[in-house]
């Protein structure tokens, strides 16, 4: 029988420990569930383990082939260029290994559960859903593909549960902000609203949804605000990463190219289609910027699914 390829989980990173120390303790706890497998898992930017040192530490094993998964919940610049820039830059490292590379996390049902789960978590219980209103806060991006992804988890979120609505915010390069989606709810009618960062794990983006929040709520007491909780390792999300895992080995592989903007010339991106991708930094993670509008990297991405 032949050996199963590896798992190799591709992180974001962040300057926050504990939200990189999370990622770490997900991939030892995917290790100890799939036992047949060698598994490792590193970052792009910003924290360790590098992911050129998870890719070293399979080769160290014996790993030949391997599936790599983003552990992203969209596909912008980092899954759609970053990672496959670095596996490339790792392949030329390490002749002879081969890959496959994986789709991201969301929006899936077993995500959209989880969410459901931080919801009940945060409302009063006496609440009734129809007078909620729920604001879903993503991380950001200059990919319009890519903000777009959040706006589809909302709107999967608000089918058939009840809630009054789920309105879209981003914490960073994309509006609206989240003070613009608070008082976008309150212009909707909304009295409760309950603010849930969709992130993996916590970080610094994450800590800064919920002082905004606690912020705009102090300074807008006739509205009931309530701040949810990120995702976090959830039995669902560890069933996702292998389910997607089990696609990149598998060959089953749809990844989303029909608003792709490395693509597509969509209306002020038109000169993305078709650049090469260089890695680059993310100034939205390193505390230095409080409202997370300074973006000083230019994207260039090679896109090839």
């Amino acid at each position: 029988m032949t050996t199963p390829p590896a798992l190799l989980i591709a992180g974001h990173g962040t300057r926050d420990e504990a939200g990189a120390e999370a990622f770490r303790d997900f991939v030892r706890e995917l290790g100890r569930r799939h036992p047949e497998l060698p598994v490792a898992g590193g970052f792009i930017e910003l924290s360790p383990p590098p992911l050129g040192d998870a890719v070293a530490e399979l080769v160290e094993r014996g790993v030949r082939r391997f599936a790599a998964v983003p552990l992203m919940l969209v596909s912008a610049g980092h899954a759609k260029g970053d990672i496959p820039a670095a596996l490339a830059r790792e392949k030329e490292r390490h002749p002879g290994i081969t890959y496959t590379y994986g789709r991201p996390l969301g929006p899936h049902p077993g995500l959209l559960r989880v969410l459901e789960r931080r919801l009940a978590e945060a409302v009063d219980p006496a609440w009734d859903p129809a007078e909620v209103t729920v604001l879903l806060v993503g991380r950001g991006s200059t990919d319009p593909d890519a903000n777009a992804e959040v706006f589809k988890a909302a709107r999967l979120l608000w089918e058939g549960r009840g809630y009054a609505g789920v309105e879209t915010a981003f914490v960073s390069l994309a509006e609206p902000d989240v003070p613009g989606g608070l008082e976008r709810c309150v212009r909707l009618g909304a009295r409760r609203v309950v603010v849930l960062p969709y992130f993996l794990f916590t970080g610094i983006l994450p800590d800064r949804v919920r002082h905004q929040t606690e912020e705009w709520a102090a300074a807008h007491p006739e509205t009931d605000v309530r701040s949810a909780d990120v995702i976090g390792p959830e039995p669902e999300l560890l069933d996702l990463v292998w389910e997607r895992y089990e696609e990149a080995v598998g060959g089953d592989l749809r990844m989303n190219c029909d608003s792709c903007v490395y693509r597509i010339a969509l209306p002020g991106f038109e000169d993305k289609v078709g650049l090469p991708q260089q890695p680059h930094f993310h100034p939205d993670d390193d505390g230095d910027h409080p409202h997370g509008h300074h973006h000083g990297h230019g994207h260039a991405h090679s896109h090839a699914h």
